[in-house]
Parts: C-alpha cells; structure tokens; sequence
C-alpha cells in the first residue's frame, strides 16, 4: 500500500475529525467523511474511481454521519474514573461505538467503487425524499415544542433520548416512494435492512432486556447494533463481499481507535500539561479513522474490476452529489456560526431588523444559487476554471472542500478564541497544508483486476473478523492495564466522574430532568 495513501487520508479524515469536535452529531461527521472518501479516491492509483469522485465525497460523507447520534462523552469518563469496572467497561464500550461508527463509514466510503451506476445513482432518490421528510419532521417537531415546552425528558417523543423519530420517518419514506415507483432496488433493499435492523437492535437491546450503555444517556448504540447488523447481513445476502470487507476493516479499526486515543488522552493528561486534550483525542481518533479507509480502500483499488462508466445515466445526480458536498455540508456546519458570533457578541443579534442568521442564509443562498447554476451549465458548455482531467477536477473538489471547512471552522472559533485553541485551529490548519501538498503529488497508477475480476475473496473477510476480534481483546486489556498501572484508582480529571458499577456508581436508570425546555 502507497505511503501517500495512508498520509493523506488518515490526515484528511483526523482534519474533518477535529472541525467535527466544533459542531457535533450527525451534521458534524459529513465532513470528516467526506475529506476521507475523496482523499483515498485521489491517490489511489485508480483513474476509473476519478470520474465517480463526487460519489465519494457523497456517500463517504453520508456513511460517517450515522454514527453521530450516539452519545460517548459519559463512555469516555468512565475510562477516566480510577473505578477498575467502569474503566474496563468504558474502553469495551468505546471500542463498540468505533466499530459502529466506523462500520457504516467505510461501508458508505466503499460504495461507489463496487457498484455499477445504475445502482449507485439509485441511492440518490430515496435519499433526496429521506432528507426532505426530515426537514419536515423537524418543522413539525419545532411547532410541537412551541405549543406543548415539556421538559425534553418529559415530552412524548422522548424515547431512551434515541432518533426513534427519524428513523421511522426515513422507513416509511423509502416504503412509500418504492410503493409509488413501483420498484424495489437495491437502495431500497439496503435501507429497509438498516432501518428495520435499528428498530430490531433497539427494542431488542433496550426495550425488552433493558440494556443500557451508559444511562441516563442516550441509547442510540442499541439501534446502530441492529442497523449495521442489517447492513452486514444484506451484504452477505447479496455477495457484496466487498462491502463486508471494507465495513469489518474500518470497523474494527475504529473501534481500536476509539479506544486507544482514549488511552493516549489519559496517558498525556498524567503530564501534568494543561491543553485541549480532548481535541487531542479527536484528532488522533480521527487520524486511526482515516487508516482503517486506507486500508479498505487500498485493498479494494487491487482487487477490484474496472468500472465502465454510464455519464448519460441519471447526469443529475453528479450535480447533486458535488452540489450536496460543496454547499450542503458546509452551510449545515457553518449556517451554526452566526449563534456563536451572537453568544460571543462579535455580532449584534439584528442587523437592519434582520436576525444574523438571517443575513447568512440570504449570502449562501445567492452563493448556492451560482455554484448550482454554473454546475448545471457545465455540462452544456465547459468551464475554462474546471481541469481537464477527472484527477484535476477532484483535487479542485477536495481542495476547495478542504479550506472552506478549514476556513469556516476558524471563523467559528475566533470569536472566542483562547491560547488552547491552537492544538485545535492550529493544528488542523498545519494538516490542510500537508494535504494539499499530499493531494496534488498523487502516486503511480495501480492496475485493476482483469476483465471482471475475481469473486472477492470470502476467506480475506472471515479472516478480517478473526484479527479484528483478536485485537479487540488484546487492545481492551493492554488499555485497562495501562491505565490502571498509571492512575490506579485516581481520578484523572478532564471529564466529569462517572462510576459505572458498585455503590458508588453515578448512572442511574431514572429520566433526569434537565431543567430546560426543549429548544
């Protein structure tokens, strides 16, 4: 595998990472999957995967934000706690919500290099109707709120603080489109298993055993078991063995580095210097991350056919997937900062009678209305801007993509911006640099595999499990030993003391009231 590979989309991956420690949840993880996706696609040595690039960045981006739901930060104190259980418990509890998180990533990452366009732009439909009926569901949960403020622990749509609601408003989305097409393809296949698998895994898990992580918080882990157990299983299902590859490898991986930055975190805080060590170990998680897709994507550059590509099948749904990567995942991120800018009083709430926002969302929607018609018109009259090579345009992409973010994220920080802030800003503005670099000296082109190419080897993922399962333990132990060996029953602090198990124990099953409306 090409250093350069490794590099660039481990750095790519760890950049998004730390701007997602700014933002949070699903909206936050768009962009570290997308850095990553297209990163591997650019130094992968493979010109076919070149004209699919803003695939990548869609579905990587779209792939990485599943796991955004899932609450961690109470996981992580455990690791903390000095507790020789709940330390134990938080490091195997990381170590599954990496391999969740991760799981769907490279699975999404994966996914325009294995299948043909007509499947692949077959995605774009359900998805497009998913993301719509979200926004409307978010209205009407905004207008439920308004008239009935409970207590977002007391509200009827409260259920264990899991996405319960979207996740069947996103079924019943797919299910009626297929009714009103006609059709059940793949994509239709795939998300029914993984929705129907959240429901399975979450009445399952917590429902009816009555499991929870770490209560009183969310349980959206339970539900993220069930969907990438469908997902894993229509795989299987289908002979995507590649799928199933290039999800068990950056899962796996994940859930290692989910852990292990937990450890390195621990072990720098024993230092006694003070920084912002959990950006720390979000950047280094994201860094491990971003191995686990070069590996997947490394091995599925060699063993892999050509694709043939089809431009005049569904032309549209390129302008919508550059359209989503460009404008889509950076207003979603960056549309927050204005309430920063507010809180912070860098800026008035009103300007000329307008809320600040207001005056944002008017400038990116004159910027999106240009960028869309200018992406719309290419394909009647070239760009002179645009490359002519389908690698200059994905580097133009990736770059573009890169500094904007990195921009935009500077932008929200600067407001209030301290002496710590540099492990973050600075830091991830040095990586942007090494990435440009990186992206623009792109290594020799690698040979697909001949003609079809070869049934993906069964044995290289059942091989995957038995290592993946194997570190697992031995990472899970190394990690609690180490850490016990260092603080014993010392409490560590940067985190808040939570015990998991014994008298002492911190979680408690009850609804807490949180003392606020829900916003």
């Amino acid at each position: 595998m090409n250093a350069t590979l490794v590099w660039l989309t481990a750095l790519s991956l760890s950049i998004g990472w730390g701007i997602r420690g700014n933002f949070g949840h699903e909206i936050g993880a768009l962009t570290p999957g997308a850095l990553a996706a297209m990163a591997a696609v650019l130094v992968s040595g493979r010109a076919d995967w070149h004209r699919r690039i803003a695939y990548f960045g869609f579905f990587g981006a779209v792939g990485w934000s599943f796991g955004g739901s899932i609450s961690y930060m109470q996981v992580i104190a455990y690791t903390h706690s000095g507790h020789s259980g709940s330390v134990l418990y938080g490091f195997a509890s990381l170590f599954l919500i990496g391999f969740l998180w991760a799981a769907v990533g490279g699975a999404g990452t994966a996914l325009p290099a294995i299948l043909d366009r007509e499947r692949l732009t077959g995605f774009f439909a359900p998805l497009l109707a998913i993301f719509v009926a979200w926004m409307l569901q978010d209205a009407a949960v905004t207008a439920w709120y308004a008239v009935d403020p409970a207590f977002r622990h007391e509200s009827a749509l409260y259920w264990y603080d899991t996405p319960w609601l979207s996740v069947l408003t996103a079924l019943l989305t797919v299910l009626a489109l297929a009714l009103v097409r006609r059709r059940w393809d793949t994509a239709t296949a795939l998300l029914v298993h993984m929705t129907v698998g959240w429901w399975v895994g979450f009445l399952g898990l917590v429902v009816l055993l009555g499991i929870r992580m770490t209560p009183p918080r969310g349980d959206s882990w339970s539900g993220s078991v069930g969907m990438v157990g469908g997902m894993l299983w229509f795989f299987w299902r289908r002979g995507m063995r590649e799928l199933m590859f290039a999800a068990l490898g950056a899962g796996f991986i994940g859930g290692f580095g989910f852990a292990t930055a937990t450890l390195f975190k621990l072990m720098e805080v024993k230092t006694g210097w003070h920084t912002n060590w959990h950006s720390v170990l979000e950047q280094t998680y994201g860094f491990i991350n971003g191995l686990g897709i070069a590996l997947a994507m490394g091995v599925l550059a060699r063993k892999t056919p050509a694709r043939q590509e089809e431009p005049g099948l569904r032309p549209w749904t390129e302008v919508a997937a550059a359209g989503f990567v460009l404008l889509g995942i950076t207003y979603l991120n960056l549309s927050l900062n204005p309430e920063e800018w507010v809180r912070t009083k860098a800026f008035p709430p009103k300007v000329y009678g307008l809320p600040t926002g207001a005056w944002f969302d008017l400038a990116y929607l004159l910027l999106g209305l240009c960028l869309l018609g200018l992406l719309i018109r290419r394909n009647r009259r070239p760009l002179a801007i645009l490359p002519a090579t389908w690698l200059g345009k994905g580097q133009l992409l990736y770059l573009v993509f890169l500094w904007w973010m990195v921009v935009g994220n500077f932008d929200r920080a600067q407001a209030a911006f301290a002496p710590e802030r540099l492990v973050t800003e600075g830091v991830i503005f040095l990586n942007a640099v090494l990435c440009t670099w990186l992206v623009l000296s792109p290594p020799d082109p690698v040979k697909p595999a001949a003609g079809d190419g070869p049934v993906f080897p069964s044995a290289l993922v059942r091989r995957t499990v038995m290592v993946g399962l194997t570190g697992m333990l031995l990472s899970l132990l190394l990690d609690w030993g180490l850490v016990r060996a260092v603080w014993g029953d010392q409490f560590a602090g940067y985190a808040s003391k939570h015990i998991r198990f014994g008298p002492d124990a911190t979680a408690t099953k009850q609804k807490p009231k949180t003392g606020q409306p829900h916003p």
